[in-house]
This record gives C-alpha cells, structure tokens and sequence, in this order.
C-alpha cells in the first residue's frame, strides 16, 4: 500500500513520460517529423509504413497531444489523488484503443505505447493509505 507522498511521485512521473511523448504531438509541425519517425521505427521492426495523414487527422493527433500537455502540467502542479485516479481512468482507456488498433493492423510499433499505457494505468489505482480524504489528497 502507498503513502500519498509515494502516490503523488507516481502521479508526477506519469506527467512527465506524458510530456516527453507527447510533445510531439501539439503542433502539426512537430507531428509532421515524429509521425516520419515512429513510421520508419514501424517498419524497423517489422511492420509496415505507418499510413499518410490528411490535415483532418493532423488536426486530431494536435488535439489529443496539447490536451495531453496541459493535463500533464496540472499533474505537474497538483498531483492530487484524484488526478491520478482519472489519468489511471484514461490510460487504461487510452490502452483499450491502442489493443484495438492492434489487433486491427498487427503494428509492432503500438507495444511501445500500449506497455507504458497500462503501466501508468495500474500503478495509478494502486491502493493509497486509507484516512485521506480524495478532495484533500
């Protein structure tokens, strides 16, 4: 069982591998190289190009990373147990979809991704000294 010290460390580091993914992620520019990336590490290790996104698909991938960001930077601020518990929520949300995309298109490059996903996910639902009120945490 955790202290809330232990937990919010979980918390705050769960922030931080969010804002080193995900930066990428925020703008279309950056998106433009890593999506280059990740597409030539696909094939590395052994699966196939990752397919050409339409400005429509860019705009979705830019969502998803700026709200990541600023989501990890409240985490950052205030690692409540509460934001742990809702980030663990949509890691293991976030992990459903990745198994899906999986099994959908057989890309290795997803393990990179699903593996740290549900990680987060659990180590953010482990259980916490009890006496804590969550608003207080």
């Amino acid at each position: 069982m955790l202290n809330i010290s232990q937990y919010r460390t979980i918390v705050r580091a769960s922030a931080y591998y969010d804002l080193i993914v995900t930066a990428v992620f925020a703008t279309p520019w950056t998106f433009a190289l890593a999506h280059d990336q990740l597409s030539a590490f696909n094939q590395w290790l052994g699966g196939t190009a990752l397919p050409a996104f339409t400005p429509f698909h860019i705009l979705f991938a830019c969502l998803m990373g700026s709200v990541v960001l600023v989501w990890s930077l409240l985490r950052l601020l205030k690692p409540q147990l509460y934001h742990g518990r809702y980030d663990g929520s949509a890691r293991l949300l976030f992990s459903s979809w990745m198994l899906w995309t999986l099994h959908a298109t057989g890309a290795p490059l997803l393990w990179l991704f699903i593996v740290p996903e549900l990680a987060w996910g659990v180590a953010q639902w482990l259980p916490v000294e009890s006496g804590i009120a969550p608003a207080a945490a």
